[in-house]
């Protein structure tokens, strides 16, 4: 039978992860698109400390269907869920976070719209029960990025949607080890079917997106999928460098026009001083954030270093006592 592989990162979720997994088998056991798919739910821990690994070992020991992947440290927000993908058999791959805020009731719809023939099926979330300041600040990135990227960017996806197996192994061959998803898909060209939803909010456990995480996807976003800021930074060199020849040469004339009372003093000085400082130094960091996504792609490190599987073909993974085996 057709096997669909819901891949979902979690990191200490303990709380959400048997819910989770009730509602995806529900989307398979009781009718509609799904019904006759067979499923494997691959969870991949990225360094959990509060229980879940625990609690997924024995939702895999009544459920074979059930798979586990341990990381042996947090690889972070981006790397966890590729490799999970990849590691994933079926003919479509989910994706999905953990903490039940992308809706496995969402299912359906994707593996219908598969069916119809899409290749993706994503998740887009227009409306989410956030603050109004972070929906702000959200509205305004996917603006901004969106007029400065090289290829139409999806506004409110996070990376939620079914892909099928010919698209994960095309993404799989362009070797990208830290991809922002939204502009990937975007920058394939392949059609994509969207599904709207409105984001629930998070009702157990502490959201592991902080201002370092949001700050990271965002500086991905940009550096991966425009040239933009780069060229705006030799433009505003070169604008800047005109302003200055102006401005001395302004003050030149006035002191050779009214040398005894025209006192030029120490404030525009100073004042020029820090404004150029700054500049440069927002550019200089810019400039940086180009360097380290460079740094990122060629230094051809793993994904994600295994600790241990469960229901899964051996892999790659930390060097394990003789004496130990694997699940």
């Amino acid at each position: 039978m057709t096997l669909i592989s819901i891949v979902t990162s979690c990191l200490n979720e303990a709380d959400n992860v048997a819910e989770l997994h009730q509602r995806i088998k529900a989307q398979f056991e009781s009718g509609g698109p799904a019904a006759d798919l067979e499923f494997e739910h691959i969870y991949v821990d990225n360094g959990s400390t509060d229980g879940t690994v625990a609690r997924v070992k024995t939702l895999a020991a009544a459920d074979p269907r059930v798979k586990l992947i341990v990381n042996a440290r947090n690889f972070g927000h981006v790397r966890s869920p590729l490799h999970g993908m990849y590691q994933a058999s079926g003919q479509a791959v989910i994706c999905m976070a953990s903490d039940l805020q992308d809706p496995p009731e969402l299912i359906g719809q994707f593996i219908a719209h598969w069916r119809a023939g899409e290749l993706i099926a994503l998740g887009v979330k227009p409306h989410s029960r956030e603050t109004w300041a972070m929906s702000l600040v959200r509205r305004f990135y996917y603006r901004a990025l969106g007029r400065m990227a090289d290829v139409p960017m999806i506004a409110n996806f996070t990376g939620f949607g079914l892909y099928d197996r010919s698209v994960v192994e095309m993404i799989r061959a362009l070797g990208d080890p830290y991809p922002y998803f939204r502009g990937l898909i975007a920058e394939l060209g392949i059609r994509y079917a969207t599904v709207e939803f409105e984001q629930p909010a998070r009702v157990r456990g502490i959201t592991k997106n902080n201002f370092y995480t949001l700050y990271d996807l965002a500086m991905l976003g940009l550096t991966s999928h425009s040239k933009l800021p780069l060229r705006l930074a030799t433009l505003a060199g070169f604008s800047l460098s005109a302003v200055s020849l102006l401005v001395s040469l302004g003050y030149l004339v006035a002191k050779l026009l009214f040398w005894q009372h025209f006192s030029v003093g120490t404030a525009p000085i100073i004042i020029g001083l820090f404004f150029f400082g700054a500049v440069q130094l927002f550019f200089i960091g810019l400039v940086g954030e180009y360097v380290a996504a460079i740094h990122t792609q060629v230094s051809k490190r793993p994904l994600v270093v295994e600790k241990e599987r469960v229901n899964l073909p051996p892999g790659d993974a930390l060097p394990r006592h003789s004496g130990e085996r694997q699940s």
